[in-house]
């Protein structure tokens, strides 16, 4: 079964709509990240593509994650609970709840207002050209995982 499509408004208004229920006092229902950490957490994935804040993997690192990370990452399956993830994506401290919770869903609307054909044939930061469905996958999966850890 194929993933809602992130780049459709609809979808993207569903996961907003989800982003918007959690408090600074909203509790995970597994894992050690609290609210404001995984709200930074979810926006890496949109750092990786719009910012040049994390040094792109060598070639052996990607060659190593497009074999054994990459389907994992852009397939139909969702993330198993406390998954390991790269050093990138590891919060430690507090985060500004607010701060976070805006810029990720600025990161959504703007991916969703660029658009699949935006996407289509895009180089990933880690696991080369990706096609609309792969990158699609990977933004939503990763929200979903993150955003029902929270019970929303």
């Amino acid at each position: 079964m194929a993933l809602p499509n992130i780049f459709s408004e609809n979808v993207t208004e569903q996961i907003i709509n989800r982003i918007n229920q959690l408090s600074t006092t909203t509790q995970p229902k597994w894992g050690k990240m609290s609210v404001d950490q995984m709200l930074a957490h979810c926006c890496v994935s949109y750092e990786l593509v719009y910012e040049n804040k994390h040094p792109k993997p060598n070639a052996f690192v990607r060659f190593m994650l497009k074999l054994f990370v990459k389907n994992k990452v852009v397939n139909e399956a969702p993330y198993q609970h406390n998954s390991q993830t790269a050093p990138y994506f590891v919060m430690k401290g507090d985060k500004d709840f607010e701060a976070e919770k805006n810029r990720l869903i600025n990161f959504i609307r703007k991916t969703q207002e660029l658009g699949e054909a935006y996407f289509d044939g895009k180089e990933s930061h880690s696991f080369g050209v990706l096609n609309k469905t792969e990158w699609s996958n990977m933004f939503y999966k990763h929200l979903e995982h993150h955003l029902t850890q929270f019970g929303v």
